[in-house]
């Protein structure tokens, strides 16, 4: 590593005012063969076969299964086994002194599993939230692996809350530290309202079943309570069924796995009838809706093992021995109904429910080993499209092997897949721009590329600025009278906190005008969008920005996590890193003893972060609350990973901190050479500095900026 004049600083730091983490990768379609689906020429369905142990069968023969479609035999045209065993590596102890390890980026074409875990906290109790925050965390500790995207979604959280899928664990953690109870649902302390009992000497009143009032005075309360718990749980499957929707386009087999104190799909009617509800037309549509996208339900009773018993909650020393049993028996008969709904949800899209279980950690194990299937292909006769004979298509699989266990989905509406997107002629250009910003799912019309950086001003105060990367050849630009074009796009940027609810936003609308040289630079190498929130509490948040081509209509959209520390504590803490990128001849000439000044782009080199072969990547941030300030006490190292694995490690430099004041932070820079045999690909810079003058626990502070070796 070489020091050298502190030119990006100069440009970006101040001028600006200085984690970078790639937006999530982008997924690639994969084959047509690997995906489930439902058209006029292919129907295509994902079966697991396992044995009474619920372990995977993977040497089914073709011949050993039949399809049958409304009971009529299918010839199967494609057959063959997806595998989800993947090599494990034991984890290596964990040195509490080495430098904390920077997140790996995972690559579209190396993604296995995505995967939404969502929490039902509309309906969580107090208890169950406790449970599920366990469990959420152990999957992300130990269960989650290599090759994963993954999401954790709240139903009731604001926007904010719908984070993209990633496999960064930061991201991660942060959303498990927002599974809370929601007092505002419907899930109280525990899993069951604690029963009260009749004053004492109070006699009950018996409504006359053939009065006026009788049955609604007798089944009012319950049919209020009915009525607001289906407000709640119309909510969860909305959600759920955005998910499904944005799932769809990512490869392979998808899996919800839904915590949940469950949800009837009955309600009861005025004469304490129990009836099917609007719950059921619902969860219908989420059904077929998941078939199609190939997306299997796993559900989590995170109330765990519940029996219908008193607790010493519950007030029964008043209670008559009819009373105590018809509050029994209406426990059992809420248990038995609300673990219908997610047995149901489960079952029908090939998944299955955890429930009656208090090892929610062990039953997330269990449906984790279930993603091995066989992917089986036939094709429809003319009338399963057909409205006129049938609404719907009824699947049944069957397998001559003794004592295998078959699951599948259950069918499917008689409508072939439309091609489908969550933006339609009838949205408003505004709500098509928040449509793309709230999405959990990065949407690809227009090429973009964020990076967002906080660092601290000169008057002390935290910010956070995003420089957007935009490939202006994904834009639509039109021929003005005087020989330049024009392109206008709007643009909303929004910052969310750590509650998913928004802090700041931006909107705009511009017109890009530009010709000759300056118009073809912009089409070939793009342009940088940028704009600054305050950051007046520290803490994680989302920045997320969406731009819609006026011209076109084409939208695109990214977004970031960003964890701010609190500087105020006094610990060492560094700036995100800005880089550059210039040639090794640049290099040489710079270094030269004529210091021959050379082109700096660092605005567009840290939003973009790609690399050419034999350059040289130039680096800076910024050292806040260093106590040391001399080359002996304060010192830089370098790391380079790749895959996750440490690739290259260099030795402490000390940092020129001469003529700086460590109140306002002290700049430093470096400088590698990326040589021409390294391999293109994607890369982690991460930069640790040590404080020999700083407490025993406080010494050393990382940061880390993930950049694309390309030829």
């Amino acid at each position: 590593m070489k020091n050298f004049p502190v030119i990006i600083l100069s440009v970006l730091l101040p001028a600006l005012s200085s984690s970078a983490q790639t937006p999530v990768a982008k997924p690639t379609p994969t084959p047509n063969d690997e995906i489930v689906r439902i058209s006029t020429n292919l129907i295509q369905l994902d079966v697991s076969v396992t044995n009474p142990k619920g372990k995977p069968i993977t040497d089914i023969r073709r011949d050993e299964i039949e399809i049958y479609e409304n009971g009529k035999k299918q010839d199967i045209s494609g057959f063959r086994f997806v595998s989800s065993v993947r090599e494990t590596v034991a984890n290596t102890p964990v040195d509490k002194n080495a430098p904390p390890l920077p997140p790996s980026l995972t690559r579209p074409e190396n993604v296995r599993r995505t995967i939404a875990l969502v929490v039902d906290d509309l309906s969580l109790s107090f208890e169950s939230a406790y449970q599920t925050r366990r469990s959420l965390k152990k999957f992300v500790d130990d269960q989650m692996q290599e090759g994963d995207l993954v999401a954790i979604v709240r139903t009731g959280a604001g926007i904010g809350a719908l984070q993209q899928f990633t496999s960064d664990k930061r991201i991660l953690y942060a959303a498990i530290e927002r599974v809370k109870w929601n007092p505002l649902g419907s899930g109280g302390i525990s899993a069951f309202a604690p029963i009260e009992s009749t004053l004492a000497g109070q006699e009950e009143e018996t409504p006359d079943p053939g009065g006026e009032d009788g049955p609604q005075t007798r089944d009012g309360a319950k049919v209020l309570d009915d009525f607001r718990t289906q407000g709640f749980v119309t909510g969860t499957l909305g959600a759920l069924r955005y998910i499904v929707t944005g799932m769809a386009v990512l490869p392979g087999r998808k899996s919800v796995i839904m915590y949940s104190d469950g949800f009837s799909i009955f309600e009861t009617n005025e004469n304490g009838q129990q009836e099917t509800s609007q719950v059921l037309d619902f969860l219908r549509a989420l059904i077929d809706e998941a078939n199609r996208a190939s997306v299997v339900f796993y559900t989590v009773d995170a109330r765990g093992l519940q029996t219908a018993g008193f607790t010493a909650a519950d007030s029964i020393s008043n209670t008559s021995p009819e009373a105590m049993n018809a509050q029994s028996s209406a426990r059992r008969a809420q248990l038995y109904n609300t673990q219908e709904g997610l047995s149901f949800l489960a079952d029908e899209t090939g998944g299955f429910a955890i429930k009656n279980n208090n090892d929610l950690i062990g039953g997330v194990a269990k449906i984790f080993n279930d993603q091995s299937y066989y992917l089986i292909g036939y094709e429809p006769d003319d009338d399963t499209f057909d409205p006129a004979k049938r609404k719907f298509n009824k699947l049944e699989v069957k397998v001559s092997r003794k004592d295998a266990v078959v699951r599948y989905r259950s069918g499917f509406f008689n409508t072939a897949n439309a091609v489908k997107t969550v933006f339609n002629t009838t949205m408003t250009p505004v709500a098509q721009l928040e449509t793309a910003l709230i999405s959990p799912f990065a949407v690809n019309g227009i090429d973009l590329r964020l990076n967002a950086l906080f660092a601290i001003d000169e008057k002390n105060s935290t910010y956070v600025r995003s420089l957007l990367h935009v490939d202006a050849s994904d834009l639509k630009f039109e021929d003005q009278p005087d020989g330049s074009k024009t392109a206008v796009f709007d643009v909303l940027a929004m910052s969310f906190g750590d509650n998913g609810l928004p802090v700041d936003t931006l909107g705009k609308t511009y017109t890009l005008n530009a010709k000759g040289e300056t118009l073809r630079r912009i089409q070939s190498e793009g342009f940088v969008y940028h704009f600054v929130f305050p950051v007046k509490k520290p803490g994680p948040f989302q920045f997320r920005v969406a731009i819609r081509d006026v011209k076109s209509g084409t939208l695109g959209s990214a977004s970031q996590f960003v964890e701010v520390p609190n500087i105020k504590k006094g610990r060492l803490t560094l700036s995100s890193l800005v880089v550059d990128n210039i040639s090794a001849q640049e290099w040489r000439d710079m270094n030269a003893p004529t210091g021959i000044s050379v082109r700096s782009d660092a605005m567009s080199d840290t939003a973009l972060r790609r690399v050419r072969r034999d350059s040289v990547l130039r680096y800076g941030y910024e050292i806040y609350n260093a106590k040391g300030t001399t080359a002996q006490d304060l010192k830089a190292k370098v790391r380079i990973f790749r895959d996750g694995k440490l690739f290259y490690e260099g030795t402490e430099q000390p940092v020129d901190a001469s003529g700086q004041s460590s109140a306002k932070g002290i700049k430093a820079a470096g400088a590698l050479a990326i040589g021409q045999k390294l391999t293109p690909g994607d890369y982690v810079l991460q930069i640790v500095v040590t404080d020999k003058l700083a407490k025993a626990k406080q010494q050393m502070a990382a940061q880390f900026v993930q950049f694309e070796v390309v030829d």
